[in-house]
């Protein structure tokens, strides 16, 4: 039987612990997915969301629990946070915390756009580009910074910002294996990539690159939709590829991947979510599974892309990165003028 006054301690401190408990994992800065049992355990990924259009903080928490729980995987997933306020606001392109988790990584996942962290936050990401250490790019990597390490489209992933090749919102990618290349280790499994983003232009690979697929621009946003024929398709534009990076000192090489697809819509499909899994294996060299996992280890209702224009939407929606944590899934929000398409 309990006495009294130890009741009333226990309430006391259930009502003082379990509130600063939850304001606590409130305040995280960004997630980490602990790996369970699986081949990629004992390695470490680390994903890097921050933009304005795509959704990006969205999707990179969906893959890292996928890595982690599925296959074993550590995977530390970062935001674009307003220091003021700790919300994620890709708006605010100046702060990246947690970027010290690259100090223990294998791998590192980007898919950013237009960053423009302190040298101080970036220290970390260029002691791992100096090591030599892989790389995956997702769609807008390949303009991911601005000032000093705008370098990373092309001197690390081959590409720059180079356009839409397809029509935004209007035009589809269907992804085209390259016979060349199809038993590639990456694409074991992936056979049937489509998203309702568009391709876009890619124009200064050199040649050294390994492509692996190849998007088709389609009628419409619909995955039934038919490939646009004529000049449009005729050369396609690479959508995914391997190459080897020489570090920003030159003193190590490394791999990246990079595809132009990623969209938090485009990861609806299952192949998408496999060719990055894929990769991760494959990157952190460890051997790729015959149909790996990808089902999401949560619900995935991911929101359409494009742009909120008006001030201060990211502080109304007021989402933290606890939001995006293990349990959690957020409702989509869509933009103004999303189109009517079978996406969701």
């Amino acid at each position: 039987m309990m006495f009294p006054f130890r009741q009333h301690l226990l309430l006391f401190l259930l009502g003082v612990l379990v509130p600063m408990s939850s304001s606590r994992a409130a305040d995280k800065q960004w997630l980490v997915f602990e790996g369970e049992e699986g081949p990629g355990r004992g390695k470490h990924i680390v994903l890097i969301s921050g933009d304005e259009e795509y959704r990006s903080e969205e999707s990179l928490p969906m893959l890292g629990k996928i890595l982690s729980k599925r296959h074993g995987f550590k995977c530390t997933v970062l935001f674009s946070l307003h220091p003021d306020t700790g919300v994620v606001d890709p708006t605010y392109q100046n702060n990246l915390p947690g970027l010290e988790a690259l100090r223990t990584a294998d791998l590192m996942i980007v898919a950013t756009r237009f960053r423009t962290p302190s040298e101080e936050q970036m220290r970390p990401f260029e002691e791992y580009l100096d090591s030599g250490k892989p790389v995956i790019g997702i769609r807008t990597a390949t303009h991911g910074f601005q000032g000093k390490w705008e370098y990373f489209g092309m001197k690390i992933l081959g590409e720059e910002w180079a356009g839409h090749h397809g029509h935004h919102k209007q035009e589809g990618t269907r992804a085209v294996i390259e016979s060349a290349n199809a038993d590639h280790p990456v694409l074991r499994s992936v056979t049937d990539v489509f998203g309702p983003t568009d391709v876009y232009g890619v124009t200064h690979l050199t040649g050294v690159e390994t492509v692996l697929l190849r998007g088709a621009v389609t009628e419409s946003l619909d995955p039934n939709s038919s490939v646009v024929a004529g000049e449009k398709n005729e050369p396609m534009m690479p959508l995914a590829w391997l190459r080897e990076y020489e570090s920003p000192s030159g003193k190590a090489h490394g791999q990246a991947f990079c595809t132009t697809a990623g969209a938090s819509i485009d990861f609806l499909n299952a192949d998408l979510r496999r060719l990055i899994i894929n990769t991760s294996f494959f990157l952190t060299g460890i051997e790729v599974p015959a149909n790996a996992n990808v089902e999401p280890v949560d619900a995935f209702t991911p929101s359409f892309y494009g742009f909120f224009k008006e001030e201060g939407y990211w502080l109304r929606r007021g989402a933290r990165p606890a939001d995006f944590d293990l349990g959690q899934t957020p409702a989509p929000v869509d933009p103004p003028g999303t189109p009517e398409c079978k996406w969701r």
